[in-house]
């Protein structure tokens, strides 16, 4: 990317970003899943929009054919690098090659991936082998580059110097505290300096993944830090959040409306400052609860 520009959160980054780059006589294209705030920030957009199930190319496809035979001026194609409430890695390489095929744009809120995901953790475009090939990139400063807030958008500089110059949050906004940035620039130099945090962060990913699927709980994801327990019935996660929080395990039970209705879930997120003893306690605690709960036998 040549350029980038600061928000004070990635949903400000995403608010401001559909409207000021798209009209009318414009269409998006985007996943069912992607975060609440590309939801939002299409909302604002008066561009045609159009939207395809989650990593589904095949419905993707037919959604440009569309755009396409409406005469849409430019298409820009929406979507989550990662979709945070499953731990699912989007197919950019099908999404790029589709993009690629009807000249459409693609943007990629990287949020759930920057900084840990890919061999140098550059991201899901680097996981998914597609460098260079994504248009526009949004991503925050509070979940591995720093844990407080800010956001930011980088793309080619004609981009962001429009974005600068029309992007509303970012000109009627405050902008980011020092402190904050001092922290994520230092974080960035941890990143860049080797591969220590990523690796512990995976194996305790798979720590996790392995000892909770041998306890019998059904996972949602793959190859994901984002490991969601799935429950399906709202009740019975919110409960179990609970039981796991008197454990002292911090967890949020997720359901509708945040998630469809039958697929509550506790989202978990492994850190690599977790311990193997530490996963271990975890799964501990998961497993005596939930036969307690009667979610595993």
């Amino acid at each position: 990317m040549e350029d980038a520009i600061l928000y004070s959160s990635c949903f400000d980054a995403n608010g401001g970003l559909f409207e000021t780059l798209l009209g009318a006589e414009d269409a998006i294209i985007s996943d069912a899943l992607n975060h609440a705030s590309i939801i939002d920030g299409v909302r604002l957009c008066k561009a045609k929009r159009y939207r395809y199930a989650n990593n589904d190319m095949a419905e993707l496809e037919a959604r440009l054919k569309e755009a396409r035979k409406a005469g849409a001026r430019h298409v820009l194609i929406a979507t989550d690098g990662v979709f945070s409430m499953d731990g699912v890695i989007a197919n950019l390489k099908g999404v790029c090659d589709l993009a690629d095929k009807y000249d459409a744009l693609v943007m990629v809120d990287d949020s759930h991936a920057v900084g840990f995901v890919g061999e140098n953790g550059r991201g899901s475009h680097e996981y998914c082998d597609v460098m260079g090939r994504v248009d526009i990139i949004t991503g925050t400063l509070g979940k591995a580059l720093g844990g407080a807030s800010g956001g930011y958008t980088a793309a080619r500089k004609e981009v962001v110097e429009w974005l600068r110059q029309r992007s509303r949050p970012y000109l009627f906004s405050n902008s980011l505290a020092p402190a904050i940035v001092a922290a994520s620039i230092k974080v960035l130099e941890m990143v860049e300096a080797g591969a220590e945090l990523r690796d512990r962060l995976w194996a305790n990913a798979r720590q996790f993944r392995e000892q909770m699927s041998a306890a019998g709980f059904t996972l949602a994801g793959a190859d994901h830090a984002i490991i969601p327990v799935m429950l399906g019935d709202a009740v019975v996660a919110q409960k179990f959040a609970r039981e796991l929080q008197k454990e002292g395990i911090y967890v949020t039970g997720f359901f509708y409306p945040v998630v469809p209705k039958g697929q509550a879930r506790i989202r978990t997120q492994m850190s690599a400052a977790h311990t193997p003893e530490q996963i271990t306690r975890a799964v501990d605690a998961f497993t005596r609860i939930g036969k307690q709960l009667g979610v595993i036998a």
